[in-house]
C-alpha cells in the first residue's frame, strides 16, 4: 500500500520545510509541495503535524530468547512503533547469550517473523569467543557488545588479552558498557557492612558511583586510541566522563562516540525517594548536577545520540530488596514523547531531536539508507502532534511487563502515525501490523 502524506512540516537535516511526501514500494519516492498522483494511494493529512525520521534506538533489551516472562520481541517492538521508534538494536545478554553466529541468526529469524520495527542484534563477547566474534560480517551486524563491568549475567569481559585482541581486530563498531567491577564490589561491601541486607535504593549511585564509570570508560577509550578502534560508549551517566569525548570532530570522522540515555537526562538521585527501584539502572541515575552537564554535552555535540537502554523486568522482580532487585526499566514507547515534551520546555529543538535520535544514530553505525528523510531512502517515518496532551498510564502502556517509571507523567506531544518501510504500522492509537520490519544493513 502506497501513502501520500499531505501538508505536513518535515523535520530533517537541520531544517523544517512544508511539503507533501509520497511513499512507494517501501521507500520515499518524492518530497515536494502539492504532490498529486494518478496511482492508487492512501492519503493521510499531515496538517498541523510534524514528520520526523523514525527513531533509531541503538540500545534495547527485548529479552528474547530465554527471558520472555519479562518481554518479547513482538511485544516490545509493538511498543516501539507506538512510540515512533522504527528501528532497534538489541543486546546479546539473553538466555542463551548471543555468543555464536548461529545463536545470533536465530534471533534475526525470530524478529523477521514478529517485529513491526526494523532490527539488528549485537554480537556478544565473552572471555573465550574472540575468534567467533571476529568472524562476523560487518555489513550485517550493528556491532560487537562488550560488558566492561558485571551489569548483567555472566558476560563480564575482564581478560586483558581478550580485550586487546578484540579492540585491535574488530571488523565493526564496538559498543561498551563501562563500569569498573572492583570499584563496585568495594562500595557494595561498605554498604552491606552498614545496612546488611536492607540496603536502601538511594545507595545505588553511591555503590555504582562516578569512579566506577570514569575508570572503566577511560580504560575503554585508551584501548580504542591505542588500536584505532571504532568505539561507541553506551549510556554515559556522569559529568566526569565527558572530557573523554571530542565535539570538535565532525561526527562522520569520529572514531570514538558516546550515547546518553533518556533516563539519565530525566531522572536524578532525588527521585529515588519517590520512584525507588523503578529507576534502578546500571549505570545508576546520579546527582542532578550530572543531569545538567549531560544535557549541555548532548546539545554541544560531545554526546552524539539518545537511546533508551529499554530493559524491562516484572513488577514482582522490581519490588524485591536492593540485592535481589534487577536493574533496568522499560522506556522504548516513551522516549520520543519525552523529547517532544522537553521541546515544549525549551530544552531541545525538533531539529535536534531528529538529529540525536535518528540522523546521528544512522551516521554512527553507518546504517544503509535510513535515518534521514531523503528521496530513495526507506520510508521509516513518524508523524507527531506536538500539541497533544496526554498522561502515561497503565491503560496506554504496551510493554509486556505492564508498567513504566513514567506512570502519571503528563506529556505534551504524541505520535499519531508510524511508517516502517512505507508500511503504516501505528495509527489511531493502535498498532496496525504484527511484522514487516527488516534486518538492517550497513555501509562498511
Amino acid at each position: 500500500m502506497d501513502h501520500l502524506i499531505k501538508n505536513t512540516q518535515i523535520v530533517n537535516e537541520g531544517k523544517i520545510i512544508a511539503a507533501d511526501i509520497l511513499l512507494h514500494n517501501g521507500r520515499i519516492e518524492k518530497i515536494a509541495p502539492n504532490i498529486s498522483t494518478q496511482n492508487a494511494v492512501t492519503e493521510i493529512s499531515g496538517e498541523g503535524k510534524y514528520l520526523l525520521p523514525g527513531v533509531i534506538d541503538d540500545q534495547v533489551h527485548f529479552r528474547e530468547p530465554g527471558l520472555t516472562h519479562k518481554a518479547e520481541i513482538a511485544t516490545e517492538s509493538a511498543a516501539a512503533v507506538a512510540g515512533g521508534v522504527t528501528t532497534f538494536m538489541d543486546m546479546p545478554n539473553v538466555n542463551p547469550p548471543s555468543l555464536t553466529r548461529s545463536l545470533l541468526e536465530e534471533r534475526y529469524t525470530r524478529a523477521a517473523q514478529c517485529s513491526p520495527a526494523n532490527f539488528s542484534f549485537y554480537m556478544g563477547v565473552s572471555n573465550d569467543n574472540a575468534d567467533e566474534v571476529l568472524s562476523i560480517d560487518p555489513q550485517k551486524i550493528c556491532g560487537i557488545k562488550i560488558f566492561m563491568g558485571s551489569s548483567t549475567g555472566n558476560m563480564l569481559v575482564d581478560d586483558i588479552s581478550t580485550l586487546e585482541h578484540i579492540f585491535r581486530n574488530a571488523p565493526t563498531l564496538i559498543a561498551t558498557h563501562c563500569e569498573d567491577e572492583q570499584t563496585i564490589l568495594h562500595n557494595l561491601e561498605i554498604a552491606k557492612e552498614k545496612y546488611g541486607e536492607d540496603i536502601p535504593m538511594h545507595m545505588h549511585p553511591i555503590i555504582r558511583n562516578e569512579e566506577a564509570c570514569i575508570r572503566s570508560s577511560s580504560f575503554a577509550v585508551g584501548l580504542a586510541k591505542k588500536h584505532g578502534t571504532r568505539l561507541h560508549v553506551l549510556h554515559i551517566s556522569t559529568a566526569d566522563e565527558l572530557s573523554l569525548f571530542d565535539n570538535a570532530i565532525p561526527l562522520h570522522d569520529k572514531r570514538i562516540t558516546a550515547e546518553v540515555c533518556i533516563h539519565h537526562l530525566h531522572f536524578d538521585a532525588d527521585d529515588y525517594e519517590r520512584s525507588g527501584s523503578r529507576i534502578k539502572w546500571n549505570p545508576a541515575v546520579k546527582d542532578k548536577h550530572h543531569k545538567t552537564k549531560l544535557w549541555e554535552a548532548l546539545l554541544n555535540g560531545t554526546l552524539d545520540v539518545i537511546a533508551t537502554d529499554h530493559a524491562p523486568h516484572t513488577l514482582e522482580e522490581k519490588t524485591k530488596k536492593y540485592m535481589q532487585c534487577p536493574s533496568g526499566g522499560p522506556l522504548v514507547q516513551h522516549s520520543l514523547a519525552m523529547m517532544l515534551d522537553y521541546h515544549h520546555k525549551g530544552k531541545i529543538t525538533l531539529e535536534q531531536i531528529a538529529e540525536k535520535m535518528s540522523h546521528h544514530v544512522a551516521t554512527c553505525f553507518r546504517i544503509a539508507e535510513r535515518g534521514f528523510i531523503r528521496e530513495g531512502y526507506f520510508a521509516d517515518l513518524v508523524l507527531v502532534d506536538t500539541e497533544k496532551n496526554w498522561t502515561v498510564s497503565a491503560d496506554n502502556i504496551l510493554y509486556k511487563c505492564g508498567w513504566s517509571p513514567l506512570e502519571g507523567m503528563d506529556m505534551r506531544g504524541a505520535v499519531t502515525h508510524t511508517f516502517v518501510n512505507g508500511k503504516l504500522v501505528f495509527a489511531h492509537g493502535k498498532v496496525q501490523a504484527e511484522n514487516g520490519g527488516m534486518r538492517l544493513t550497513f555501509d562498511r
